[in-house]
């Protein structure tokens, strides 16, 4: 008793982490035996006795000589019972709609389910399921729908119609459990008196009124502008659209009346008199009026283009030159010492700090001066401040970033300085004017 009562408390951990049910049923809606163009349900249920962690994941379907809709985005949510156990799970719908009259497999399903308190996800594979589709026994191809409705609309280009006018009419055919890519084509005739011009069809789904994201039927919007060649009676002709039940198996049919108008000749029509006839008559040939602002507009063009022929001339060598002296510019620009001192402020506050741009203001700043900075053309004074900083700068036991600082606010007094220096040491450039002839050297 006491080894039984210790092996039942040994399976119960086992027995709290089992993992969880999970079936998936799958099944053809109204049953495996349809006509031509008539759309059947794959329903696949995915069902689970914990909850669902995500989504279940169904692969997409394929099926050669039928057209197959993926299910909607929102699914339908069960409660069933399973073997005495409660199973939760969700509905999934395939549409099917078999185009050719033969034997058709629905393959296996591979679903991914995400159930609760399961270590991974649970692979399972729905039961492959048969149909066939035969061609209705009168061979009429008809239109299989749960219902048909068929509505039109006319729009005139004007309220009065007259010749040189349109009239639009829009057809528009609505079919429930039809897929919109088999709805036919309504008839748009060809009418005397009217020239045609057919505009493209609008295809469309009919999403379901509980916004959930199903299709319940197709929509179809033929239409097509007619206009007027020649004032008239007109009549645009009833249209009927033949079907059949998908329930009942029976012939329907819906009806549209047919709708007429009349078109006068109007103000729009030819004149009293035609004046090429009336020319014709009088023996006078065509003749060309010019407005006598013509010549002084034409003479203007032929001014304009001469002025633009010659000044493209011009303004190409000298467009070159502006570039030559631009690049010519720059170039000068990047070798003066003005260039060189911007470079100055940043390079001290890189790291490590650098001084080849104070030393290039220099050179390129006072031309043949000795490339000592703190030589003598600086004041003592200032000359010890600068040794100070840069020894500090670069010394051993010196404060780096407080020099390069005092060495950046020192910047503007060294270039005062050294400029004044240089121009009171510099010689005189210009030689003297009457200059004393030197005398011979004495012969000994």
């Amino acid at each position: 008793m006491r080894r039984l009562l210790l092996a039942l408390c040994c399976l119960c951990p086992l027995l709290a982490f089992a993992a969880p049910k999970v079936l998936v049923e799958s099944r053809l809606l109204p049953g495996a035996e349809v006509a031509v163009g008539q759309t059947l349900d794959l329903q696949v249920d995915v069902l689970v006795d914990t909850w669902f962690v995500k989504a279940p994941q169904l692969p997409p379907l394929e099926i050669a000589g039928a057209l197959v809709s993926p299910p909607a985005s929102a699914t339908q949510h069960l409660t069933l019972q399973r073997d005495g156990a409660t199973l939760f799970g969700l509905r999934y719908d395939y549409r099917i709609t078999p185009v050719r009259a033969q034997g058709f497999i629905v393959p296996a399903l591979a679903v991914s389910v995400f159930a609760g308190e399961a270590n991974a996800p649970v692979q399972l594979r729905s039961q492959p399921l048969r149909f066939s589709a035969s061609a209705p026994a009168d061979g009429q191809d008809l239109l299989i729908a749960d219902g048909v409705r068929l509505s039109q609309r006319i729009e005139g280009s004007n309220t009065t119609l007259q010749v040189g006018d349109s009239v639009t009419r829009s057809l528009t055919l609505q079919a429930d459990g039809a897929p919109a890519m088999l709805l036919p084509a309504l008839p748009l005739a060809e009418i005397e008196g009217l020239r045609r011009y057919p505009k493209s069809p609008q295809v469309s789904d009919i999403p379901s009124p509980n916004g959930r994201g199903a299709v319940v039927g197709g929509q179809r919007i033929d239409s097509a502008s007619y206009v007027i060649e020649r004032p008239g009676h007109y009549s645009l002709p009833a249209i009927e659209l033949r079907w059949r039940d998908a329930a009942s198996g029976e012939e329907r049919s819906a009806r549209l009346p047919a709708q007429e108008f009349e078109a006068s000749a109007g103000s729009r029509a030819s004149g009293p008199f035609s004046i090429d006839e009336e020319l014709r008559r009088l023996g006078h040939g065509a003749r060309i009026t010019l407005s006598r602002h013509a010549p002084a507009l034409l003479a203007t063009f032929c001014l304009g283009g001469a002025l633009l022929y010659w000044g493209l001339a011009w303004w190409r060598p000298a467009w070159r030159g502006l570039g030559r002296m631009q690049r010519a510019w720059r170039k000068a620009w990047q070798a003066s010492a003005a260039h060189a001192w911007l470079r100055i402020p940043a390079q001290l506050r890189s790291s490590p700090a650098r001084l080849d741009a104070l030393y290039l203001w220099a050179r390129r700043a006072f031309p043949g001066a000795s490339p000592r900075l703190l030589g003598q053309p600086l004041p003592a004074t200032l000359r010890q401040r600068l040794l100070a900083l840069l020894d500090a700068c670069y010394g051993r036991d010196g404060k780096r970033e407080e020099a390069l600082a005092a060495l950046r606010r020192e910047l503007p007094a060294l270039r005062r300085q050294a400029r004044r220096k240089l121009r009171e040491a510099a010689p005189d450039a210009l030689a003297p004017l009457n200059p004393e002839p030197q005398a011979p050297p004495r012969r000994s």
